[in-house]
């Protein structure tokens, strides 16, 4: 379809929270192919419409399994713990390590407005709360316990 353009940190745009998506249109479906063309051009495993500019709650990751589309996501359980490095997509270059649970569960519906729930454990509950933070305004940033300097 086509890539957008990843907004950075200062646009307002990251601070707001997102609106749930009422109804699935040919303007969703198109959002969603963009954004995983944005996401796979970009080299990233996770991309909220926020970061494309669009307050809307709608999430694309990908960590190497397939991509998972998730249309007014939500968390319904969260367990453990784990900290890693952490960087993103609206942070070009920066990395710090952020605690966050080890096995998430979301729900969520899917492209054709079915429910559906997936649990993930590690880099992919790691990317679904960075993610859903993101559709609240959050940024990882907040939450870094030790920035990580690169080069």
């Amino acid at each position: 379809m086509a890539i957008r353009n990843i907004v950075t940190v200062g646009d307002p745009v990251l601070t707001k929270k997102c609106r749930a998506v009422e109804t699935i249109d040919q303007r969703i479906l198109d959002l969603l192919d963009d954004m995983a063309d944005t996401l796979y051009e970009s080299g990233g495993v996770g991309l909220a419409a926020p970061q494309v500019g669009i307050l809307r709650r709608v999430v694309v990751i990908d960590i190497d399994e397939g991509l998972i589309e998730l249309i007014n996501p939500e968390i319904i359980h969260a367990e453990g713990e784990q900290t890693d490095a952490e960087g993103c997509l609206s942070n070009p270059g920066k990395y710090g390590m952020v605690t966050r649970p080890n096995k998430v569960t979301i729900r969520a519906l899917n492209r054709n407005g079915e429910t559906f729930e997936l649990t993930g454990e590690g880099l992919l509950a790691r990317a679904f709360c960075h993610e859903l933070d993101h559709l609240d305004g959050k940024m990882f940033m907040s939450l870094v316990s030790e920035w990580i300097e690169t080069e």
